[in-house]
């Protein structure tokens, strides 16, 4: 039987008070097991990010659990939970959220340093990991030298870097065209997805489903489906 890497039960976020209450999540729960790419599909507004936010230790819930690899993530210290997702999970995001004034090299090399890692080892990981995602040659220049999918590759390579358990994915093709996209996600299926890594990915972008093992549906801030099998392509 697969071995669980995420395991959420009844997450609940709301904003507010009294009437003016809002709930963005409602009583969530799902497994998410290693060795698979599980998607979270729905509308915008329907609490996916939220959700996503609070199983990688961003956002805390109001009501619910959150066990990564094991460990209740929401009974950690601040420091402890800011240390578990430095180690363990690896964040993309849509907008890549690169510095500007940093080469790629020194963007992908971030969490490393961040791990208080030697300055020319961190380098040499950097440029390990670039050269995985095709760009190697690109580690000298700023990010606004690269196209959209050259950033979002990059993004992939930092996220990588710190050789995470847990890697996160939050709309990653919103910003590129549908060829560009497709390409990526293949990508990721064929080089960063391990059997001892989890990867979660919300998405409304239907071109893209058939690189899922499952798909879990979100409308409401509930899940409105059970997770399916991988379509077909």
């Amino acid at each position: 039987m697969p071995r669980i890497a995420i395991q959420a039960t009844g997450l609940t976020k709301w904003f507010g008070e009294g009437e003016a209450r809002t709930y963005a999540v409602r009583d969530v729960s799902f497994d998410a097991y290693f060795g698979e790419m599980l998607y979270v599909v729905g509308p915008s507004g329907s609490g996916k990010t939220t959700m996503l936010s609070m199983i990688s230790g961003i956002l805390r819930p109001n009501a619910g659990k959150v066990m990564v690899e094991g460990t209740d993530i929401w009974s950690l210290s601040d420091n402890a939970l800011a240390a578990f997702r430095l180690h363990k999970i690896g964040f993309v995001f849509q907008d890549y959220h690169l510095f500007p004034r940093l080469t790629t090299a020194e963007n992908v090399a971030i969490p490393l340093i961040l791990q208080n890692r030697d300055w020319d080892e961190a380098m040499d990981e950097a440029m390990h990991d670039l050269e995985v995602v095709g760009l190697k040659d690109k580690a000298p220049l700023p990010p606004v030298k690269l196209s959209g999918g050259e950033q979002q590759r990059v993004a992939i390579a930092r996220a990588i870097v710190s050789r995470p358990d847990i890697m996160i994915f939050d709309e990653p093709t919103a910003s590129l065209d549908g060829e560009t996209g497709r390409t990526i996600v293949s990508f990721v299926r064929q080089h960063v997805l391990t059997d001892q890594r989890c990867i979660v990915m919300v998405t409304h972008d239907a071109r893209i489903y058939e690189f899922a093992d499952r798909i879990a549906k979100m409308e409401d801030g509930r899940l409105t489906g059970t997770e399916r099998e991988k379509l077909d392509a």
